[in-house]
């Protein structure tokens, strides 16, 4: 992507932190998603009481997307308000990510717009995917016509 295109996702990114609920933690996360055809989904990190049903900024710009009937993704922001680390996204986004394809675009951002840049594979290496089931089956058939 283009510089100017990569500044507006993080800026969204940015405008969609203001939307957390985060009364717990009090860490707001801004995600801005972009597809192939260029429409962006924002999302916000929305905590529950109980902690466990809390779902992240990348999640929600995710399920978003997909509910819209988009799957083919260019690039997303993320943005927290850590001035001196880019944040990158948690255990259980980094795998919901990887779902989505290897090599798109994650910029990790900070508050003064700065960012580096990512992709699944390099923020879950040797992740799960959707060939390793793939694999899974491919092995289990070969097993089963030895048979």
């Amino acid at each position: 992507m283009e510089s100017e295109a990569i500044q507006s996702l993080i800026k969204k990114s940015r405008e969609a932190m203001a939307f957390a609920h985060c009364p717990y933690s009090k860490f707001q996360v801004g995600a801005a998603l972009i597809t192939e055809d260029s429409t962006v989904f924002t999302g916000c990190n929305v905590e529950n009481a109980s902690y466990g049903l809390t779902i992240c900024a990348e999640r929600t710009a995710l399920v978003k997307a997909v509910s819209e009937g988009h799957t083919e993704f260019k690039a997303m922001a993320i943005s927290t308000n850590m001035p001196d680390t880019f944040s990158a996204p948690c255990g259980a986004c980094r795998q919901f990510l990887l779902e989505f394809g290897l090599d798109y675009e994650i910029y990790l951002t900070k508050p003064d717009l700065s960012y580096v840049t990512k992709t699944p594979i390099e923020l879950l290496p040797l992740g799960f995917t959707p060939k390793t089931l793939t694999a899974q089956q491919d092995m289990q058939k070969r097993d089963e016509e030895k048979m």
